[in-house]
């Protein structure tokens, strides 16, 4: 269909198209198109119900974007095992990649919810609270993402009957997960420290002065 495009785009382009004539796409490509849209809106709804529940459990605006830092980390996995194994962005990739956003989350939510941990009940700064939660839940990251990898092994290598269908969805979240996870570690920690310390006050008080 991206063929039949580009060369629709050429004659228009060459003005070989008589006048008044029109091509519009029907049946499976206008459907493919619909669903596309439907697809970006449940991504939409997807990010701003994780955004609002991560909201009301810290209990902060803030906090809730340093967690969602991790869904553009898992970004450059997904489309560098696509390039790896040559799979085209498809309807079972946005399906991979809506998944993605419910499970790289969960490495940013266990180091934030330790350092926060340690900066309410043991009275430790910034640093040293981020410092020990690396080293804490490092530990626990590492163990559900080889699990998670390790439960996706069978789709990705396409193993079985009609796995040959679902396995770019897996693939999609097996290198969103290992770029995430990576990522998480060394990311996270840092615009936790930035953030927390951010305040609308300071920013202007500074630029007055």
């Amino acid at each position: 269909m991206d063929d039949c495009s580009r060369k629709l785009a050429q004659l228009r382009a060459q003005g070989t198209l008589p006048e008044g004539v029109q091509v519009a796409f029907t049946g499976s490509a206008r459907d493919n198109k619909e669903t596309a849209g439907y697809m970006g809106t449940a991504m939409l709804l997807a990010v701003a119900f994780i955004y609002f529940v991560l909201a009301s459990q810290f209990e902060s605006f803030k906090l809730p974007i340093t967690i969602m830092l991790s869904l553009p980390l898992s970004m450059v996995g997904l489309v560098l095992m696509l390039l790896i194994t040559g799979d085209a962005m498809s309807m079972m990739t946005s399906i991979g990649l809506i998944l993605l956003m419910g499970l790289v989350t969960k490495n940013a939510i266990l180091l934030v919810d330790r350092a926060l941990q340690n900066i309410r009940e043991h009275g430790m700064n910034r640093r040293d609270a981020l410092i020990e939660a690396g080293m804490t839940r490092l530990r626990p990251i590492l163990m559900t993402s080889f699990a998670m990898i390790g439960g996706m092994l069978p789709l990705f290598l396409a193993l079985g009957a009609g796995a040959q269908l679902r396995a770019p969805m897996a693939r999609a979240v097996v290198g969103g997960i290992i770029t995430s996870t990576l990522l998480t570690l060394i990311v996270i920690p840092v615009f936790f420290d930035l953030l927390d310390g951010f305040s609308w006050r300071k920013l202007f008080t500074w630029r007055r002065t």
